[in-house]
């Protein structure tokens, strides 16, 4: 079972990131192959529907999704809505998602956009049947001090949400 964690946010001083940093280390800690893909380190090429479909660091980035059987985004909400490098990077990969566990860590200024990941969990489940953990976490920019979570119930939430996903893949892998 291989599991990634994708950090989906290109600002330098992103709060998904630590999200996301945090999955991956309680993954790793429970023994658990799990790669980490940060957007910021893979420049992708717009989506045309055409060439950047074959750029270097598309096939790359496809390479880790479809490697993976489970997923845990990371993504901050901008305007109600998961980040566009995220629906971009979703664009570019496709078929790599199809049948893939998702679980989302999202990070926002405020509390008010909590449902705000739906349409893309929506999308993910008819376009290419993934599973979509029902366990979400919803982080304000109150829960951190600079690069540190500083909410205990953010991040116990981040550790049961990568222990879900853990869970749920290996339960459909073996089902």
């Amino acid at each position: 079972m291989n599991l990634l964690v994708l950090s989906a946010s290109l600002n330098p001083e992103s709060n998904s990131r630590v999200l996301a940093r945090e999955a991956h280390r309680a993954l790793v800690t429970a023994g658990h192959a799990a790669a980490f893909l940060d957007l910021r380190d893979l420049a992708l090429p717009p989506c045309d529907g055409a060439a950047a479909y074959k750029h270097e660091n598309t096939a790359k980035a496809r390479a880790f999704v479809a490697g993976a059987s489970g997923i845990l985004v990371a993504t901050p909400i901008y305007n109600y809505d998961t980040t566009a490098a995220l629906k971009n990077l979703i664009e570019l990969t496709g078929k790599a998602w199809e049948n893939k566990v998702v679980g989302f860590a999202c990070s926002a200024g405020a509390g008010s956009s909590y449902m705000a990941v739906m349409s893309l969990a929506n999308s993910l489940m008819l376009d290419f049947r993934c599973t979509i953990v029902p366990r979400f976490v919803y982080a304000t920019e109150a829960d951190f001090n600079g690069e540190a979570l500083v909410n205990t119930d953010i991040a116990w939430r981040t550790q049961q949400l990568a222990e879900d996903v853990a869970r749920y893949t290996r339960a459909l892998q073996s089902g």
